[in-house]
């Protein structure tokens, strides 16, 4: 998020209100060299700060700078262990998970990290009855359905079967089905643990926590996150941080509704590191700010949207195909994105295994065709397309519109919600009918994570599909792959389970993204990972 995301959803940025006038005074020759925080642009998180309901860019931006995962990817996308010791399995279905020692919890006792810690997070987020978003993801471990019975059903376990503690340091995880990308799953938010205190006396997390999480990682808040109304989120360093430790002892993540006035703040020196350039900015950017602008390749992918679960408009294939064709990919990538897009022809980014070049023959631009195939369809002569204005997407989306107009006549306009988790909160709600804008940042580095958490049946409620499309063979055949002995094995499954999406389209692919972020003159060492977050033990101010 993230949707884009968490696996998230990507979001864009936005100053909420007064921002500025906090920073106005600050110098921009070397005052955050002294006593001032490093300062991150951020849009609102959806929800508060539950690692098992974050399942947005912005939100998991924060809780990966106060937790550490059980594992990471290196610049070659392989998994490496972060917390965890060891992830072992013979079969591919018992996992047994060993901690590093030395972890403990942010509180004044330094508590140490547990096992149990581990199970009891994720027995809460996989139960139904807490409402949390990443649910699904527990959903190939034995015991997931109990915690599942359906709408209406009464819960009678508060415990995965699948799921023991073995000793202080050691957990055991059995799934329903051999599943060998498993391991790869443990970096994703959803799978941080929670300590003791989270949880009140009703054996729900409460308010308090998720205002003010305490994790085990980087960092830890300084006070508690009132949504709405904070409009920083301030970070200290964790010193008693058992592995490498970032190089200042202050962060803070401040709240925009405008990527653009972010990104004059961060010319003025008010802001450090801005992770979503707009496009007006993009253009100029590597010339103004020289090596302080990155440019990289992402594993995200840019998309229409349709609301099909609950707008039959859209229902017949021949509108979307002709919605698909109908759109000006180049031109938006090299135009609008100033060629820091790509035009997406997959549902799956070419940065990961399983692409294939040209596999979406809708997404290439046609525009007789589309108006030829829209009017014999008898498509609706009035359509509406939504999007976060948080985010740098205005300009894209604009053009969206005007491809629309201009080669299936038709009336187009467009909604902007003024932030990313607003048009969240209604595609949650099913409320919104319109087309809208969504985007899919990787939460694991694997073909899957772009097929599951976004299109398969059980993310209707427990993950991120929006569309509410759901497709038996699509979810048979992400089965498959993930029995699979080994990734690359699955990759046949998985990219048969592309090819049905291709061919229903409850999401058109618009772009590949780029990273286009930009840092200040003070600081130095900026790097962005394959998670789009921010690697904080690499930051270094500059004095």
């Amino acid at each position: 998020m993230r949707v884009t995301n968490g696996a998230r959803i990507i979001a864009g940025t936005a100053l909420l209100a007064l921002g500025l006038a906090a920073c106005g005074g600050e110098s921009s020759t070397g005052g955050a060299a002294a006593g001032q925080p490093v300062r991150m642009e951020l849009g609102e998180p959806q929800k508060l700060f539950y690692p098992g309901d974050t399942t947005e860019s912005e939100g998991a931006e924060v809780l990966g700078a106060v937790f550490a995962p059980l594992v990471s990817y290196d610049e070659n996308k392989q998994v490496v262990n972060d917390v965890a010791e060891s992830i072992k399995t013979t079969d591919n279905k018992v996992w047994t998970i060993k901690l590093k020692p030395g972890y403990s919890w942010q509180d004044d006792a330094g508590t140490p990290l547990t096992a149990q810690n581990y199970v009891d997070a994720w027995n809460y987020a996989a139960n139904q009855d807490n409402a949390q978003g990443a649910n699904g993801f527990f959903s190939r471990v034995e015991g997931w359905a109990d915690l599942n019975p359906g709408e209406g059903k009464t819960v009678s376990t508060k415990e995965m079967k699948g799921l023991k503690a073995v000793d202080d340091t050691t957990f055991k995880v059995t799934l329903t089905k051999p599943f060998s990308q498993f391991k790869t799953m443990l970096g994703y938010t959803a799978f941080y643990p929670l300590p003791k205190a989270a949880f009140g006396d009703d054996g729900k997390i409460t308010d308090a926590y998720a205002k003010q999480p305490v994790g085990q990682g980087y960092f830890k808040m300084d006070a508690p996150y009132n949504k709405g109304t904070s409009q920083t989120i301030d970070l200290t360093r964790y010193d008693k941080f058992p592995g490498e430790k970032p190089k200042f002892d202050k962060l803070q993540f401040k709240l925009y509704t405008s990527a653009e006035t972010a990104f004059n703040d961060l010319r003025a020196g008010n802001l450090d590191i801005h992770d979503s350039l707009p496009p007006s900015a993009v253009a100029s950017a590597k010339a103004e700010l020289g090596e302080r602008y990155i440019d990289q390749a992402d594993a995200g992918v840019g998309y229409i949207g349709f609301p099909l679960q609950y707008n039959k408009i859209y229902s017949d294939i021949r509108i979307r195909e002709a919605i698909s064709m109908a759109i000006d990919r180049k031109t938006i990538a090299d135009m609008v994105f100033s060629g820091t897009r790509a035009p997406a022809d997959d549902f799956i980014n070419p940065l990961l295994d399983g692409y294939r070049q040209g596999a979406c023959a809708v997404c290439t631009y046609d525009p007789a065709k589309a108006k030829a195939q829209y009017a014999a369809a008898n498509g609706p002569k009035t359509l509406e397309l939504g999007y976060n204005s948080d985010g740098p997407h205005k300009e894209w989306i604009e053009a969206v519109a005007n491809n629309l107009r201009a080669n299936l006549d038709v009336q187009v306009s467009v909604k902007p919600f003024e932030k990313f988790a607003a048009i969240l909160d209604e595609l949650d709600a099913k409320t919104y009918s319109g087309m809208f804008r969504m985007g899919w940042a990787i939460d694991y580095p694997s073909a899957e994570n772009y097929l599951t958490p976004v299109f398969s049946t059980v993310a209707i409620k427990t993950g991120s599909n929006y569309a509410g499309w759901s497709n038996k063979e699509f979810d048979g055949l992400l089965a498959k792959g993930d029995a699979a002995a080994t990734q690359k094995d699955g990759l046949k499954f998985y990219q048969q389970a592309d090819d049905i999406l291709i061919k229903d389209l409850p999401y058109i692919p618009v772009y590949f993204y780029r990273i286009n972020a930009a840092f200040s003159q003070h600081v130095k060492g900026v790097k962005i990972n394959l998670l789009n977050q921010v690697e904080w033990a690499q930051v270094e101010k500059v004095a």
